[in-house]
């Protein structure tokens, strides 16, 4: 993706919703000193419950999320710098005080978030990965899945949306094979009855085009 014009300055400007964690200086820091740094409570101001997505994009899902509960805090993760700013520019100017938003990779969010923070992890549309070489850097795979073990709390969810029938079927087996249960399984969300779902820019494009998104909740058995 080529770099965005004046990156750096809209990042430097969001950056009291922004936090750019992918520097040399995070890293050089012990885990106990990562998520210090980040006192979810004092971050928000509350105690309110916290749920994150993951490859949030550019901020549709999250946002909108945000602005219809208020009482809950929710944070945006995404590797790409360039897409990440066009988020926090959007809470931003919404006035979203329950937004925040961490540029790094899943990956490493535990290196940052606390364990047991969240209530809920969305996985909206994620990079199916087609070629099975590449099946461990899909978020579904064991690897970010023992993640976000780490970071739900007792009874805490994932919720899953793909257009990709093949990485669903595949997500499915991953959630079972590494201590899921699964429920509200949906092979066409919206002819499904499912109430309050709200769309991320790519599910509208794929609606557009007729095309069913799958859906699955998965929990820590």
């Amino acid at each position: 993706m080529r770099r965005k014009k004046h990156l750096d300055e809209r990042l430097a400007a969001a950056n009291d919703v922004l936090f750019v964690l992918e520097s040399r200086e995070f890293y050089k820091k012990s885990k106990e000193e990562k998520t210090a740094l980040f006192d979810l409570a004092a971050l928000f101001g509350n105690k309110n419950p916290v749920e994150i997505e993951f490859g949030c994009g550019r901020g549709k899902f999250l946002a909108e999320s945000a602005a219809k509960f208020p009482e809950r805090n929710f944070i945006g993760v995404e590797k790409l710098s360039n897409v990440i700013v066009a988020a926090a520019e959007k809470a931003k100017k919404a006035g979203l005080k329950n937004a925040k938003f961490f540029n790094l990779s899943a990956e490493n969010a535990d290196c940052f978030l606390p364990p047991r923070c969240a209530e809920r992890i969305y996985l909206n549309f994620s990079c199916p990965f087609p070629k099975n070489t590449y099946a461990n850097r899909r978020l579904t795979s064991g690897r970010f899945l023992e993640i976000y073990k780490t970071l739900l709390k007792a009874g805490g969810e994932i919720w899953f949306k793909t257009d990709n029938m093949h990485f669903f079927e595949w997500s499915l087996e991953s959630f079972t094979a590494h201590g899921f249960a699964v429920k509200n399984v949906s092979l066409d969300l919206h002819k499904s009855g499912f109430e309050g779902n709200i769309t991320t820019e790519y599910e509208e494009r794929f609606l557009r085009c007729g095309m069913p998104i799958y859906r699955l909740e998965a929990y820590v058995l």
